[in-house]
């Protein structure tokens, strides 16, 4: 049961709202903070009251003890005419709301006041005895609570004198009373100041949350959020923000990405549904000076092959374009060199007829060892493109202070001036470069690697004439 009870409990707190938990927390706080003021004067005024009504009842005892009856102690503490201690007046006996009672030496107990005996504890007994100092304590007669405070005579014996403090009760009852009100006030304006606390502090939320609804209905992500203050608000608002500014550009990127696809696709596929229907044509003639040439068929089924691994090559490079930033490969240190040096192993097979010289040196980066790899088999592959048969291609490391560079050199043709500002973005291709096989996504996914790992990329012209493309990376810390 208490189990269910708390999930019970964990559940309706996990059902409240945001604005509901902040008036639970701020009225509760306050509620608490009252409580405890109120407990803490009540019990002060307690005690104060209580050690007045003390004071007063020992100076009762000490004038009753010099007395010779207990009758003539009783008229002695009902003189009206005697000044109050201090001038105190709120305990001043009145009569019958008293009792004295002699105690012999021996403990016995002699007629007070009234009449009668008061039994008698055990403590009062020893200090009648001198066997305890003076003794006070609450006791219950006749239906009324009194407080019984017995001290010793100077000639032997005590004198105990007892004081009704129902007066004394109401006093903190009534103190009690008001003070419970106190508190209910208090709980009361303490949810009125949490839900105004709750809706001033929220009002940035809300304001938040329906610029998100905007958003996702509109799906417009140009509207921002007005930002104000500079508090944990304003704050989520510029975050927020700045994440709709990413979103847009990122979409942009995309929607560039498959129109520029859409573009560079529509060439190879109408040459392709071009010589498709054309053979489909030419196998369909029964007469025979109609009839395709074997030749004229070969030579349109090689360029189906070209087309096709044309075709085949663009979309890889535009799947791996897509998905080189979201990559499930994890970064971690590694030697540059190896990977280089695996790269350049890598693409000698592809091109026998060239000469693959590398000058590395080892240098630790932080990176993905694929996607590294990836973007300089992409310079290789366009150096060895463009290099003239048994030309050579050069990959050099080279130390920049906390950066190393990769760098490839060809001894092609070069890139003309008015071409490098653009060779590194998507689909672009020189007027030299169209009549070769190529996508002109190579060096785009090689500068889209680069700035995923924190480097830039440069191309120009090589002390050799030919081209030279490089890519500059952090070096890991030690």
């Amino acid at each position: 049961m208490k189990r269910l009870r708390a999930r019970l409990d964990a559940w309706r707190w996990q059902e409240l709202s945001l604005r509901g938990r902040l008036i639970v927390l701020v009225a509760g706080a306050v509620a608490v903070a009252v409580a405890a003021v109120s407990l803490g004067s009540w019990l002060l005024v307690k005690a104060k009251l209580d050690l007045n009504f003390d004071q007063q009842l020992r100076s009762y005892a000490q004038l009753a003890a010099s007395a010779a009856s207990p009758a003539d102690a009783l008229e002695r503490l009902y003189d009206a005419d005697r000044p109050d201690r201090d001038g105190d007046r709120r305990f001043r006996p009145e009569r019958g709301d008293m009792f004295v009672q002699f105690l012999d030496a021996d403990g016995s107990a002699r007629i007070d006041g009234r009449d009668r005996t008061v039994p008698l504890s055990p403590a009062a007994v020893k200090v009648a005895t001198g066997a305890a100092p003076d003794f006070s304590e609450d006791r219950e007669l006749d239906d009324e609570r009194y407080r019984m405070l017995t001290v010793s005579r100077p000639g032997g014996g005590a004198v105990q004198v007892g004081k009704d403090i129902h007066g004394l009760q109401e006093t903190l009852g009534d103190l009690g009373f008001w003070h419970i009100l106190v508190c209910l006030a208090g709980v009361a304006v303490a949810a009125g100041v949490g839900l105004v606390v709750a809706r001033t502090a929220l009002r940035p939320v809300e304001t938040l949350t329906a610029g998100a609804e905007r958003v996702a209905r509109t799906q417009d992500l140009d509207q921002g959020i007005s930002v104000q203050g500079s508090g944990e608000i304003a704050r989520l608002a510029e975050a927020f923000n700045a994440m709709l500014v990413a979103l847009a550009v990122s979409r942009d990127a995309q929607r560039r990405l498959v129109e520029d696809a859409g573009h560079e696709l529509r060439t190879p596929l109408t040459s392709l549904r071009n010589n498709i229907e054309l053979l489909v044509h030419a196998g369909r003639q029964t007469d025979p000076a109609r009839v395709l040439p074997a030749e004229d068929r070969d030579r349109l089924l090689a360029d189906l092959e070209t087309q096709a691994g044309e075709l085949t090559t663009l979309v890889g490079e535009l799947v791996e374009l897509a998905k080189t930033d979201r990559s499930a490969e994890e970064p971690h240190r590694l030697d540059l060199a190896e990977v280089v040096e695996a790269a350049v192993d890598r693409v000698r097979p592809r091109a026998a007829n060239l000469r693959f010289q590398a000058e590395l040196r080892h240098a630790n980066v932080l990176g993905r060892p694929r996607a590294l790899q990836r973007a300089v088999l992409n310079l290789l592959d366009n150096a060895a493109k463009w290099s003239p048969p048994g030309g050579l291609v050069t990959v050099t490391m080279t130390g920049l202070g906390d950066r190393v560079r990769i760098a490839v050199q060809d001894e092609g043709p070069g890139i003309p001036e008015a071409d490098l500002p653009h060779v590194f973005q998507r689909f672009y291709r020189a007027e030299e470069a169209r009549a070769r096989p190529g996508s002109g996504l190579g060096l785009a996914i090689v500068d889209q690697i680069a700035t995923l790992h924190g480097g830039q990329v440069a191309a120009g012209r090589g002390e050799r004439g030919g081209a030279l493309v490089s890519i500059t990376l952090p070096v890991a810390d030690s």
